[in-house]
């Protein structure tokens, strides 16, 4: 042990607390010592005249909140109960109007509003709309009986009808005629508490088909699926898998780009599609363009797994696909799983057997879904009914 260990522990308690800000270790910023200063000195608002001082802004004195006069009164004594004006009255006396004056701050900022609101003003921003009249509810408002509408179309046949009526002669006749029997003004003008609607913008409609620069492929799939051309769009295929081939001719060897692509609208229609070519630009849109022409509907059961567990095989690939129960999710390999996203499966199991071969794979589970017995086939085969036990077990609730 060193000697000098004791000394030192003793020295170590009787020295002052470092006054070096403690930094930890990992903290990627700078310590604030080490900060650079900053060139230019702060400047306040003021001196750049962005807010006003407050001796141009308006002073709030105990005269901007005069009492309530006779009149005022006799206006809410109409909106209120009595009960209810006792409790203004005495609310009024119990606040002091200097009170308001010392503790009340107008901004000065440039977000400020332009106007003090004192309740007798009303900007269109800011407060709320303007609504009708609680006179015009009507709590005895009804529609008129088929009869009374009856009577009021013989009155408008018998005195007012001209002699060669028009069109226009009947939608006056509509439009003069009401539909209630009350108040009028609960009819033409009533009291909602609804928000009014938002005004319509003048907004640039979206480009049509004819105005667009739709390439021949796309023109071509439109007329051979019957989709618009933004369904197309919606449709969003991807590229599986992608390898170079070679071909062997008289003339020696020709390479070219291979591609599969897999579409889907996540809604229950699925198909792939294969595409050769030496440019890949060009076999991909082959691939994409075939995959959304061979779209088929896949058979879902509660628009999330299969019905029951099925197989697919191609060449010397099998593929096992699964039912499972909801929240289970997809559990198998990247190309399944990018099918069944495509297909709008959310539950489901697969177990790919023997050769894994990626084209073969891609094709086998594609079939195994085309597979699926329905219950309605399966009841319709054995010539049974078929009946859903759910509903009578779960009182309809699955």
């Amino acid at each position: 042990m060193n000697v000098f260990y004791p000394l030192r522990c003793i020295f170590a308690k009787s020295l002052p607390p470092s006054k070096t800000a403690v930094r930890r270790s990992l903290h990627s910023s700078k310590s604030l010592r080490a900060r650079p200063s900053p060139k230019f000195k702060s400047i306040k608002a003021s001196d750049l005249g962005i807010v006003k001082n407050d001796k141009s802004s308006p002073r709030v004195t105990a005269e901007n909140f005069p009492a309530y006069t006779e009149s005022e009164k006799a206006e809410l004594a109409k909106r209120y109960t009595p009960d209810q004006m006792a409790a203004i009255e005495a609310g009024e006396a119990a606040v002091d109007p200097q009170d308001l004056a010392d503790q009340g701050a107008i901004r000065n900022d440039p977000m400020k509003i332009e106007y003090i609101d004192d309740l007798s003003e009303i900007h269109p921003v800011v407060d709320k709309p303007v609504r009708a009249p609680e006179e015009n509810y009507d709590p005895n408002l009804r529609f008129k009986s088929e009869d009374e509408l009856t009577e009021d179309l013989a009155k408008w046949v018998m005195n007012d009808l001209p002699d060669e009526p028009t069109r226009l002669d009947w939608m006056k006749f509509l439009d003069k005629t009401r539909l209630t029997v009350g108040k009028e003004e609960a009819e033409l003008n009533p009291r909602s508490y609804l928000a009014p609607d938002l005004p319509k913008l003048d907004v640039l409609q979206p480009p049509t088909e004819d105005d667009e620069e739709i390439d021949p492929a796309t023109r071509r799939l439109m007329r051979q699926t019957g989709y618009t051309h933004d369904e197309i769009k919606k449709i969003n295929p991807k590229i599986l898998i992608q390898h170079r081939v070679v071909n062997q001719t008289r003339l020696g060897k020709i390479q070219s780009l291979y591609f599969l692509a897999v579409a889907g609208n996540k809604k229950g229609l699925l198909g792939i599609g294969e595409g050769k070519s030496a440019e890949s630009e060009d076999a991909m849109t082959q691939a994409k363009n075939k995959a959304i022409r061979n779209m088929q509907p896949i058979p879902m059961y509660e628009q999330r797994t299969i019905f029951g567990d099925v197989k697919g095989k191609v060449s010397g690939t099998a593929v096992e696909l699964r039912t499972r129960p909801p929240g289970f999710g997809i559990r198998c390999q990247s190309l399944i799983y990018e099918m069944c996203r495509a297909a709008g499966l959310e539950d489901l199991s697969a177990k790919v057997t023997r050769s894994r071969n990626k084209m073969n794979t891609v094709k086998a589970t594609l079939q195994a879904l085309l597979s699926q017995r329905l219950p309605e086939d399966e009841a319709r085969g054995r010539g049974r009914k078929l009946v859903d036990v759910r509903k009578v077990y779960y009182n309809g609730n699955t």
